[in-house]
């Protein structure tokens, strides 16, 4: 009788694999979470195992198989074991670039080049600890940047002459840099590479807001007035009667106007990147898509203006640029951003006005609407704000005005005699 051979142990784990080589593999630990472990490509073109974890073992192996086909593309994994300088620069040139646009990308680059490399370069990004991004931002604050930069070595100046300037940061843009920083580590995190975001447990304090001067009521009349017999009249009114942002403005195409309706759709801006050049774009937020309706004075306006630049077409000729913008150059071409900027301020100085920001015509709108007692939302929406706590954190100074005054009128009423006759006993309930 023939005995079955029996199956040794080695060939029993054969067959029940289920992975392939290159896969990695898949277990449960012993606080019930599974964790998936691989071998993928890190920056220097060499290899690293990688650990991900999950609620579930499907979760941990998509987590895994993620990483490998990434891998396999060609796209480095952060490596949390290398310094500071080698994984803000792989994400600064791997994961922010698809995220952010153009020019706020270029602003990190800047950030990291100028103060996070110089100042956490050595560190590594695992062994980062949320002392060391305190210290760090403490001598931030403190340090001439004339020195730290070495814009002085190359010319008699600053300490090269033995005079410091102390130049420092301003506190808004130390807490930029911190934000720069603490949105690296965040997709350290997501990515299951660091534990936690140490940069959020450094707690900054909070920049005094940029105080800005919008126009009087006064000032805004003049204003007009000396805008009428501007070329640029009707973005001038459009600017302060609505509050469009300026690339909002520079980016309107005359299908985004309804002048029958006195509406107008606001979904692009145009703006100037490092690459493109003047490029439209979509708007800053999604909340910035919006439809707004347009008051008489601009509608008469934009009409004028339309027949200025059918006038203009008409004496440029073959040398018109058509793309449909509303506010053009003399041939049609898309108006730069600095020379709007430059237009207004000479405005400004022939009209005998203080010198403000073009914003602050922005400013000057949501502000005196308040004032008239417009509601807060209505505000919010005309500005295309993303939350209405930007919108009531940025005019707190004038809500609180105009809380004073509502004190003071009550005060007021409460202070009159009770035979006043202006003063009658009240017969209604104020619910």
């Amino acid at each position: 009788m023939t005995t079955p051979r029996p199956t040794s142990s080695r060939r029993t784990r054969t067959r029940t694999r289920t992975r392939a080589n290159g896969d990695g593999t898949v277990y449960q630990r012993k606080d019930n979470r599974w964790e998936a472990a691989g071998y993928v490509l890190a920056p220097g073109n060499t290899r690293k195992r990688i650990r991900v974890y999950g609620t579930t073992r499907k979760d941990a192996l998509a987590k895994l198989t993620e990483k490998i086909a990434a891998s396999n593309l060609g796209l480095p994994v952060a490596a949390t074991d290398s310094t500071v300088s080698t994984y803000l620069t792989y994400w600064l040139n791997g994961i922010a670039v698809h995220q952010v646009r153009e020019n706020t990308h270029t602003r990190y680059a800047a950030c990291v080049r100028l103060h996070l490399v110089p100042g956490l370069e050595a560190k590594q990004v695992a062994r980062l600890t949320a002392r060391d991004v305190r210290t760090f931002l403490d001598r931030l604050r403190v340090a001439c940047q004339c020195c730290a930069q070495g814009r002085d070595t190359d010319r008699r100046s600053c300490c090269a002459i033995g005079q410091c300037c102390n130049k420092r940061l301003s506190p808004l843009t130390v807490t930029y840099i911190h934000s720069v920083l603490k949105s690296a580590l965040e997709h350290a995190v997501r990515e299951d590479e660091l534990p936690r975001n140490v940069a959020r447990n450094v707690k900054t304090p909070a920049p005094r807001p940029r105080r800005f001067k919008p126009f009087t009521a006064s000032e805004a009349r003049q204003f007009l007035h000396a805008a009428g017999n501007d070329r640029l009249n009707a973005l001038y009114e459009l600017a302060l009667r609505t509050g469009l942002r300026k690339g909002e403005l520079l980016g309107l195409h005359w299908e985004d106007l309804d002048l029958d309706s006195g509406t107008a759709s606001i979904h692009r801006s145009l703006q100037r990147t490092p690459t493109g050049g003047l490029t439209i774009l979509h708007t800053k937020t999604r909340a910035s898509e919006r439809r707004i309706a347009l008051p008489t004075e601009c509608v008469n306006s934009l009409k004028t203006h339309r027949e200025q630049q059918e006038e203009a077409r008409r004496i440029a000729g073959t040398g018109w640029s058509d793309n449909g913008l509303a506010f053009t150059t003399l041939t049609g071409g898309p108006l730069e951003p600095a020379n709007l900027t430059r237009s207004f301020s000479r405005l400004l100085k022939s009209a005998g006005l203080r010198r403000i920001r073009f914003h602050d015509l922005r400013h000057s709108t949501a502000t005196l609407l308040l004032e008239q007692g417009v509601d807060l939302v209505v505000i919010k929406e005309l500005l295309g704000h993303a939350h209405i706590g930007v919108t009531a954190g940025v005019y707190a100074h004038v809500r609180l005005r105009l809380q004073r005054q509502a004190i003071n009128t009550l005060g007021a009423a409460l202070g009159r005699a009770d035979n006043d006759p202006d003063n009658p006993p009240a017969t209604a309930v104020v619910r």
